[in-house]
């Protein structure tokens, strides 16, 4: 499958980004050495940093149909029956940032896991530099399997104590089409949040339903969060997700920031947006909070 057949409309919004000055920049050497991908990009050296006392954190080790699947955690260091969100990560994998977003879920009383989804075909996808090196790898990720891959890693967090009756999905651009994905797959879901989250997929034989075609089965509220100056997502699609839902009467909220572009809440990439990112973060929480996944 040829990457560049597959433009997917998170990817455009990531190349397709308002210039800023590329002062305040990491050197590359620094940025791996910091954990950061550097596939999307050069790497903001003011990145958020959340400390991890009060955490319990560390790898996952998530047993999956065909072997175990790697993650990440954290968790309130001395909490019962944490509520679980699962953190669903861009295309660049379980790099610094996704790391760091389960550790501020963790902060919120969250027993929060980052699956590393790709895992099968490319190896540490935080490696890779190149994006035509990286696209044909997630591009290639069958949703059957992604979806199976996020019920295990719901079955992995219930055997560490979590409580799956308040269970939450985050996600960020392709992780943000996975919150749709998995919100009209998962029964049990309580409510997800889509960060910019693509709502109209390219044609891909491994993709059958794009969120716009799944609206009729959503199965738990979902809050999406969008970007006005996305490239790759028109406002005018998100219009249109929004209509599809509420014909079929579906709980749904959308906000749009009329500003900012892909990628607004990474603040680790020059498309970070920081009153963007803190208003959305705030929004998150009382969705969360709404339909019971946080205290």
């Amino acid at each position: 499958m040829a990457a560049e057949l597959q433009t997917a409309s998170d990817v455009i919004g990531l190349t397709k980004v308002p210039p800023l000055s590329r002062r305040g920049f990491m050197t590359a050497s620094a940025a791996v050495t910091a954990g950061y991908t550097l596939a999307a990009g050069p790497v903001r050296a003011e990145v958020i940093k959340t400390p991890t006392d009060g955490l319990t954190t560390g790898e996952a080790k998530i047993k999956v149909a065909d072997g175990e699947m790697p993650g990440y955690f954290a968790r309130p260091a001395n909490a019962a029956n944490p509520p679980v969100v699962l953190v669903a990560m861009e295309i660049f994998g379980l790099h610094e940032y996704i790391k760091d977003v389960t550790r501020r879920l963790a902060k919120l009383g969250a027993l929060a896991v980052a699956p590393d989804y790709y895992f099968r075909k490319g190896g540490d996808l935080t490696k890779i530099t190149d994006m035509k090196e990286l696209l044909p790898i997630v591009n290639a990720k069958p949703d059957a399997e992604l979806l199976s891959d996020l019920d295990a890693t719901v079955a992995w967090a219930k055997s560490q104590g979590g409580d799956t009756n308040r269970l939450g999905i985050i996600g960020f651009c392709r992780g943000g089409r996975t919150v749709w994905e998995y919100a009209a797959h998962s029964g049990a879901l309580k409510a997800g949040v889509a960060f910019y989250g693509p709502l109209v997929d390219p044609s891909n034989p491994a993709w059958p339903k794009s969120p716009t075609q799944l609206a009729p089965d959503m199965k738990a509220p979902v809050l999406g969060l969008y970007g006005g100056a996305d490239t790759g997502i028109p406002v005018a699609q998100v219009e249109a997700m929004k209509a599809a839902l509420a014909k079929d009467k579906k709980t749904a909220e959308f906000k749009i920031y009329p500003d900012a572009p892909h990628g607004f809440h990474a603040d680790y990439r020059a498309s970070y947006r920081k009153d963007a990112a803190e208003d959305a973060w705030s929004q998150m929480q009382n969705w969360f909070r709404k339909y019971g996944v946080l205290g």
